[in-house]
């Protein structure tokens, strides 16, 4: 797969392609990329997808943007995975932000060669979200290429959505989220040092650096860890801002993998989450804290023994 810095390619074939933001690539968007590709394996076309970075409304309105499901490496691993042929990362800032709508369909048309475009049929682009699905297609017809709509997916009746996966996540209900992403929600990152806290306690942990300072996920959960080179690890994790032992605030990521003991630091792992076990709490000393973060790695190890 190839990756793209913005609205352009010296590749000259032309493409079956779609736009968003696609977080979390939950199971609607999986069924329209498989619905691309479908289309571009028909017409002889490449696939494409146009991704914006940083959302519009982290750029916008940050304070009141979505939490992120994925960051952009977890993205593109999963559109790699699903088969798409190049993606393009747009990153939005103040001029990207001016283009006219009809601009940005002719860049489209012109710089990347699209034959097909598949968008949500209540799909809002260009300058002051003045371009719709209405115009794409009335500028297809005049251009020569097709537009589509989207068709939504729906599990239990919901439509299937980053809002709901966001809302199923925020809730603890880890069952829900997997349904609607097709798989268990995962944080990626490298593992980092951290202030040492866990191997004092008893309980060594690997610091794993979040890309964003709002995960749609907060408390302490059972967790399967993936690791090139180690497989697939069991383990309990704490998302927070650890309460008992910091007051600044930031989220962390820490797994406590069990009868484990090699050196990870700077290792890619990918932490999947099954299950969640409680929420973060203060505890007025630290063991306290240890004894509860016992507690958690017994009540883990018992819930992998009753899902082997």
């Amino acid at each position: 797969m190839k990756i793209l810095r913005g609205l352009y390619s010296s590749d000259t074939r032309p493409v079956a392609l779609t736009i968003g933001n696609f977080d979390g690539v939950h199971l609607g968007h999986q069924a329209l990329l498989n619905e691309l590709r479908v289309v571009a394996q028909a017409r002889g076309l490449q696939t494409a997808v146009v991704i914006f970075e940083p959302h519009p409304r982290e750029f916008f309105t940050p304070q009141q943007a979505p939490t992120r499901l994925t960051s952009l490496r977890e993205k593109l691993e999963l559109f790699a995975a699903l088969g798409i042929d190049r993606v393009h990362v747009c990153w939005f800032n103040a001029k990207f932000a001016q283009m006219a709508a009809l601009d940005f369909i002719n860049v489209l048309h012109e710089k990347l060669f699209a034959r097909f475009v598949l968008i949500g049929d209540d799909f809002r682009f260009g300058s002051g979200r003045g371009g719709d699905f209405a115009l794409m297609e009335k500028i297809g017809v005049q251009h020569g290429f097709t537009v589509q709509a989207v068709h939504s997916v729906k599990q239990d009746d919901v439509r299937v959505s980053s809002t709901a996966v966001r809302a199923a996540l925020a809730a603890g209900q880890m069952r829900t989220a997997q349904r609607y992403l097709g798989r268990h929600y995962s944080i990626s990152g490298r593992v980092v040092h951290g202030d040492g806290m866990g191997k004092k306690i008893g309980f060594p942990t690997a610091n794993i650096q979040l890309k964003h300072n709002r995960p749609p996920l907060s408390g302490i959960c059972v967790v399967q860890v993936h690791a090139e080179g180690l497989g697939v690890l069991q383990g309990v994790a704490s998302l927070g801002v650890r309460p008992t032992v910091k007051h600044d605030g930031k989220p962390v990521l820490e797994v406590h993998l069990f009868e484990f003991g090699q050196q990870i630091y700077g290792k890619h792992l990918r932490v999947e989450f099954l299950q969640k076990l409680r929420d973060e709490e203060k505890y007025p000393d630290v063991a306290t804290l240890t004894r509860q973060i016992a507690l958690d790695v017994e009540h883990a190890k018992k819930w992998f023994e009753q899902h082997d």
